[in-house]
């Protein structure tokens, strides 16, 4: 059985955070917030693949390309996300958390789930943000009416 490629490109994106992540708190970077910000470009690559995949099967219809755009970059974040809720509570919960916050958007002692929902925001934001720019690249691809 073969998975929808929104999910499939969803779990790229999510694997290409993690090891991002992971790779950074091992050589020591974790705490550098401007190659945090660089985890955008999993997402640039997720939903470009996906509207690439729908393009290679015919599918030129602007809304529903979008749906599947987005769909995809949903996928990852929400799982990257809970990656991140199971991994900081294997990391120590809150006391991990307070590491990740001082160099972060946070003020005061964020727990984990406030942590994990502020960053499901700006995740769902950025997929929003990604997706309609991927749409304007593509925008050419697709059928006007």
């Amino acid at each position: 059985m073969n998975l929808p490629k929104e999910i499939t490109n969803g779990f790229l994106i999510f694997l290409g955070i993690g090891i991002y992540f992971l790779l950074m708190n091992v050589l020591g970077l974790a705490d550098l917030f401007y190659l945090r910000t660089l985890n955008v470009f999993f997402i640039f690559y997720g939903v470009n693949r996906t509207m690439q995949m729908n393009l290679r099967e015919g599918e030129t219809n602007f809304v529903s390309n979008a749906v599947s755009a987005m769909t995809t970059s949903v996928v990852g974040v929400c799982m990257s996300v809970f990656g991140l809720l199971v991994y900081s509570y294997a990391r120590g919960g809150d006391a991990y958390v307070q590491t990740l916050s001082e160099t972060f958007m946070f003020g005061g002692n964020p727990s984990v789930p406030t942590y994990c929902i502020c960053l499901l925001f700006e995740g769902v934001a950025s997929s929003v943000i990604v997706t309609l720019m991927m749409m304007l690249y593509w925008n050419n691809k697709y059928a006007a009416d």
